[in-house]
């Protein structure tokens, strides 16, 4: 089954770098070489490379090479740009560039540094992946989120999932890029399938604050009708909250923090607060690191505090 995000191409391109990279990554150094062909320089680069991954086999080095041409989709997730490329791979992630190294000297020296602050297993023994060495791979679904790109997020997260179940931040990822993809019964299947522990992480409830949020989304004409309501009747605080609540389902964030801002800026106390609370619910249901919640949430502390 191919992973949500991915197609069936790009799947098998994902599987074929798990098994190549990341899993041998696990317990050793991963010298990853991006080539092709064509490439002279990589041809004249490549030598040099087996003969130090050969050398330092002892010490839990392996080489890795990878055909652009071939394997376009993991070269475009790297951002490649231009070849040669090479990084050191450890754990699933990419820990330093060793593209400048050109002489055997400069390579081993760029190594010996790794190793030094690595755990690497010269054995082969596979070690404890410690849960921040997913950080950058999080990082990365996170981006891909915030930049809108919510399918290609479901697929990142979903790998994540895949290499750690346990970890909530993953999980809760997944859930909010499908929530985004408008994949609300998948978000809900996937929320249900957490432990109860796992669900008590604030990344959890993070996730489940917007899915609940997203479940009150409305269709496009359901929402003309509360924006008209709320165009029609700007004193009728009932009307401007239902808009703001219908906006933010439906992904206008803005009209809906924009609603919410006025009505505490004309009472603030309306109703105990409940504009102020569902602007919190929404900056929660984004995250609190957003650029966008920082943003609004200077907004709000302006009308409130001055």
């Amino acid at each position: 089954m191919a992973t949500p995000g991915l197609n069936i191409e790009e799947q098998k391109a994902v599987d074929r770098f798990r098994t190549n990279v990341v899993e041998p990554s696990m317990h050793s150094l991963v010298i990853l070489d991006f080539w092709a062909e064509w490439c002279g320089p990589c041809k004249a680069l490549a030598p040099m490379l087996e003969k130090v991954a050969a050398e330092y086999a002892d010490k839990g080095v392996v080489l890795a090479k990878l055909n652009v041409d071939e394997e376009q989709f993991i070269a475009s997730q790297f951002q490649v740009r231009s070849i040669p490329t090479v990084y050191a791979m450890f754990q699933g992630q990419p820990v330093a560039d060793l593209t400048s190294a050109r002489t055997e000297s400069q390579l081993k020296q760029m190594l010996d540094q790794i190793l030094q602050q690595l755990p690497v297993q010269p054995g082969g023994a596979p070690a404890e992946q410690p849960e921040q060495d997913l950080g950058p791979l999080i990082a990365m679904g996170e981006n891909a989120l915030n930049g809108g790109d919510a399918e290609r997020a479901m697929g990142i997260f979903a790998q994540i999932v895949e290499m750690k179940p346990d970890n909530a931040s993953a999980q809760a990822g997944l859930i909010r890029a499908m929530i985004e993809a408008g994949h609300i019964n998948e978000a809900e299947a996937a929320l249900a399938q957490i432990d109860e522990e796992t669900a008590k992480d604030p990344a959890i409830e993070r996730a489940q604050s917007a899915l609940q949020l997203a479940k009150d989304a409305p269709d496009t004409a359901e929402l003309d009708n509360f924006r008209k309501a709320a165009a029609e009747r700007p004193a009728d605080m009932d009307a401007q909250f239902a808009f703001a609540n219908a906006a933010f389902a439906a992904g206008e964030r803005d009209e809906a923090a924009d609603t919410l801002l006025r009505m505490i800026e004309s009472d603030r106390e309306w109703n105990e607060g409940a504009a102020r609370t569902k602007l919190l619910q929404i900056f929660e249901a984004v995250g609190l690191e957003d650029p966008w919640v920082a943003a609004t949430r200077r907004r709000l502390s302006t009308l409130l505090f001055g």
